[in-house]
């Protein structure tokens, strides 16, 4: 079987298993189990929590000992487990430990999934800038898939979520086996114990350019997750207007919050062109003002004759999240040594999805709270609030982030 078109099975598998349950958990946990704000926070702060160590781990694991596909496998078969587990939970506090459980052995997987797919096609000769996005893109595509499916079925008020993205995510662990083995690449016997430890990807952090990057990582890691958590319960506030109450946005929050998802398929393949033509700098700067816009439209569109403002910001998400996920992921390739490559990944994800994400789970579940007065949320203020944290970000990174683009660096990306 074509090796490319098992790597798109690979990606459609790793983001259907997340599709099925994050952006319909928030909706399931306020509305059928009754959590507060910040208990939804917390739940998706477990995902930043996770970050903060097991990728980083995992990929020292597999940069020294033991092949990555091997490693990824066993991650998605103890983190189907846990899915099953908090399917039965109805208190906050264990539902948060289950989770954070879940998130320790899914988060390290996003990483992983890079590495193995860089691996096999470099072991293929292939341009990895070039030949990786349009396989990236079946991720989003799966976890659309997923979102669909819970929102047909019926299922996004309901535990059935969970269990799909067990199931999934049982499926995936057993295929990642049959993978072409990604064998340690940085085992030395005379490596001296930080080597040993993959600790030596800190050493990124002696450069003041990656520092000022992956410092700007963890802050736009914050507001990742935030529409993510609160996009659904949002959607569905707009319930309790009589005239708004059975528009297609209320009725269905998940396919309209799914346009987002769509979009990133299609910003996904624009990604070689952009980061070629305008250089890493540039397609940041270009992805945290396309995070003011998916707030701000947030704080003033509604379902009803303010719909095309909610879909414009779906659309404008696909260029926040991959100019700054995707293009971050590439650009760390290029800039890390090869031996230290799957630590420097498993680095970008302790900063974006571990601090940033931790940070921002609490944070926008307490901004919530905040603006939460006899039960009832005020979304303007809190969207605004949001929208306001980007615009900061905005300002400040073109100033502090030196870097000069140097096209020719990102075509040896895979030498």
């Amino acid at each position: 079987m074509n090796i490319k078109f098992r790597l798109t099975i690979l990606n459609f598998l790793q983001f259907f298993v997340w599709g099925a349950w994050l952006i319909s958990i928030g909706g399931y946990l306020y509305g059928t189990l009754h959590f507060k704000g910040s208990q939804i926070g917390a739940v998706f702060s477990t995902l930043g929590i996770a970050s903060l160590f097991m990728p980083a781990l995992m990929g020292i694991v597999a940069d020294k000992w033991i092949n990555a596909e091997r490693i990824y496998g066993i991650c998605h078969l103890i983190g189907a487990g846990m899915l099953i587990w908090a399917s039965t939970i109805t208190d906050p506090d264990q539902f948060f430990w289950v989770m954070l459980l879940n998130s320790m052995f899914y988060m390290p997987t996003i990483a992983l999934n890079n590495t193995v797919s860089y691996s096999i096609l470099e072991q293929k000769g292939y341009d990895i800038v070039k030949v990786f996005p349009p396989i990236r893109v079946w991720g989003t595509i799966g976890f659309i898939a997923a979102m669909w499916a819970v929102d047909l079925l019926g299922w996004k008020s309901s535990n059935m979520q969970l269990l799909l993205s067990a199931a999934a995510a049982v499926i995936l662990g057993l295929y990642s086996f049959t993978l072409p083995p990604t064998k340690p690449a940085g085992h030395n016997k005379d490596a001296s114990f930080i080597n040993k430890m993959g600790l030596d990807a800190f050493v990124l952090f002696k450069q003041r350019k990656m520092f000022i990057f992956f410092l700007f990582s963890m802050f736009l890691g914050a507001a990742l997750q935030i529409t993510n958590a609160f996009g659904g319960t949002f959607l569905e506030s707009f319930g309790s207007d009589p005239v708004l109450k059975d528009s297609f946005g209320v009725k269905h929050p998940i396919l309209l919050l799914s346009i987002s998802q769509i979009s990133e398929t299609l910003f996904i393949l624009t990604i070689p062109f952009f980061l070629y033509k305008f250089g890493i700098k540039k397609v940041m700067l270009m992805s945290i003002v396309a995070w003011v816009l998916r707030f701000g439209l947030f704080a003033i569109g509604d379902p009803g004759p303010g719909l095309w403002l909610l879909i414009l910001s779906m659309i404008i998400y696909g260029m926040a999240f991959d100019f700054f996920n995707i293009s971050g992921s590439l650009f760390v390739e290029s800039e890390a040594p090869g031996k230290i490559r799957a630590s420097a990944q498993g680095l970008f994800m302790f900063m974006t999805n571990g601090v940033g994400a931790m940070l921002g789970g609490y944070a926008s579940g307490l901004v919530v709270d905040y603006f939460t007065k006899d039960g009832v949320i005020h979304w303007t203020n809190t969207w605004f609030t949001f929208a306001a944290y980007a615009l900061v970000l905005a300002i400040v990174f073109p100033i502090v982030f030196k870097y000069k683009h140097d096209p020719a660096k990102l075509k040896n990306i895979h030498h």
